[in-house]
């Protein structure tokens, strides 16, 4: 796929639609435990279609003021809000998860608050800078560190999904996991932005998970006297 402003915005409308679509779901399937995680695809379509601005403003065909707010909205989701609202949505999901299982999420869930910190940081005290590269965008915010941050970033978002115990979550944990290993080795300047657009695309999986409807409780059996 080449990223553009005219990709970014066929891509942003197709997984909000989606977006929206798994937020319905996860409501009429009565599981508003999934609903924060449902709301991820929402939330990566609005991310693609913020990028075609981006990139309207680094192809200066939008004036200063709107490209820079297009600039710091994009980074801001990308890198404080996708490390903590992933590991969040799946320790939400998991209410029928063992004990063990849902301390681990909660651990990611920490890690992922950890990483947002210094990002969230970087963000408020230096500019943020993109450049087009061959059909990608580079983001720069001065962030130190950032290898470290990253196995953090990488571990909170696609660890949470892989180890969250669900057969289709752990689908789309292995597809994203796969897509950083992809994205880092072909485009290692624009690794985020590159990343980010699989992870929108991926996010469609999400469509039949929150479909599912909650389990049905049933009743305890009475106790009949002198049945065995």
């Amino acid at each position: 796929m080449c990223w553009s402003a005219r990709a970014d915005l066929a891509v942003g409308g197709a997984v909000t639609a989606v977006g929206v679509l798994c937020l319905v779901r996860s409501g009429r399937a009565g599981r508003p435990e999934r609903l924060p995680l449902a709301a991820l695809p929402l939330v990566l379509g609005v991310h693609q279609l913020i990028e075609a601005a981006v990139w309207l403003g680094a192809e200066g065909e939008l004036p200063a003021a709107p490209a820079g707010w297009a600039r710091t909205a994009w980074v801001v989701i990308a890198l404080p809000l996708l490390p903590v609202l992933v590991p969040v949505g799946v320790r939400c999901a998991a209410v029928d998860a063992g004990r063990v299982r849902r301390r681990v999420l909660t651990g990611l869930v920490l890690l992922g608050l950890l990483v947002a910190a210094p990002l969230a940081h970087a963000i408020v005290t230096h500019p943020v800078g993109a450049t087009a590269h061959a059909h990608t965008l580079d983001y720069r915010i001065g962030v130190s560190r950032p290898t470290l941050l990253l196995a953090g970033y990488l571990l909170a978002t696609i660890g949470s999904l892989l180890l969250s115990g669900d057969p289709q979550l752990r689908r789309l944990g292995l597809v994203t996991g796969a897509g950083a290993v992809v994205c880092a080795l072909l485009w290692r300047l624009a690794f985020v932005s590159t990343w980010c657009a699989l992870a929108a695309l991926a996010s469609t999986l999400l469509l039949r998970w929150t479909a599912a409807p909650a389990p049905e409780t049933r009743p305890p059996r009475a106790h009949t006297p002198g049945a065995s």
